[in-house]
């Protein structure tokens, strides 16, 4: 059955080019109508108080802001990374840079491992050293004099790191007189009151890392000053959790005198750079041409 178009008597007395404009008219304007109801919804989804960063009655939460255009800048922020380092300007990580299958927390510390067998200890490569040879290497503590840390910031550095985070990582119970880490169980010595960039499985979080600077950047939107760095040291501290506000310091305080540029800001690349490890590399291969 053939159903027929039946126009309303005022428009079918009229001529067909007026009916024409008419119906143009007409479609305009539903469009119209139709477009004023996007933009209405649009609006209101950006007000939802479900979406909303800020609390009015936490003033913390205005001072600390976030980015709320991550997601255009950065794909899937919310998803972790398990090996790569992330960021709006490194959308697939550190270009060129071999993974080896690890996690991005396993690339940081496997700078550490001279040898690559897996283990990291005080001085270095222990398994190529002959026995006499260990209380020299222990001294000179290769991985930290290979960043630009001088002797005695080295051997503090080294010593602390391994006495903390060599039990954990332990595959048994026994603990290693020789202060050992056990690289594939390096997630397990990961501390508290930190930046929460790497999750508990060593994975690199974008959202959490972006966040340093959406909070604590105030000078610059992608660098922090030294008293930026303390504010976020502060505010990031955890309720008596004593080792990790030490951890937490002695390894941004580190990063900082090693990574700081002429005016003192510590940039965005340095810091994503010593979360994947690729920053150590830089760094050693500026101080062998130096």
């Amino acid at each position: 059955m053939t159903a027929l178009l039946v126009l309303p008597q005022p428009i079918a007395r009229l001529p067909t080019t007026l009916r024409s404009h008419h119906h143009r008219f007409a479609f305009l304007q539903r469009s119209y109508k139709l477009g004023s109801t996007s933009r209405v919804t649009a609006m209101s989804s950006s007000s939802d108080p479900s979406l909303e960063t800020v609390a009015p009655r936490a003033a913390v939460t205005s001072e600390r802001k976030l980015n709320p255009d991550l997601q255009e800048q950065v794909p899937k922020p919310y998803l972790a990374r398990a090996m790569a380092a992330v960021d709006p300007s490194h959308p697939e990580g550190t270009r060129g840079r071999d993974t080896r299958g690890m996690s991005v927390l396993q690339q940081h510390v496997a700078f550490f491992d001279s040898n690559g067998d897996g283990i990291v200890y005080p001085w270095g490569d222990f398994q190529s050293r002959q026995i006499d040879d260990i209380a020299l290497s222990f001294l000179f503590c290769p991985g930290m004099r290979a960043i630009g840390l001088g002797f005695p910031t080295s051997l503090a550095t080294a010593f602390f790191i391994n006495l903390v985070m060599s039990y954990p990582t332990q595959p048994s119970w026994i603990p290693s007189p020789l202060l050992s880490i056990h690289i594939n169980n390096i997630h397990k010595a990961k501390h508290g009151s930190d930046s929460e960039t790497y999750d508990t499985e060593g994975r690199f979080d974008p959202s959490k890392f972006d966040a340093i600077f959406s909070k604590f950047g105030r000078t610059h939107p992608n660098a922090l000053t030294e008293d930026e760095i303390n504010t976020m040291l502060k505010s990031n501290r955890n309720m008596y959790d004593f080792l990790g506000w030490s951890a937490a310091i002695l390894e941004w305080k580190i990063l900082y005198k090693v990574g700081k540029d002429k005016e003192g800001f510590l940039q965005r690349e340095t810091i994503r750079g010593v979360f994947d490890g690729s920053l150590f590399e830089r760094l050693q291969d500026s101080k062998k041409s130096s």
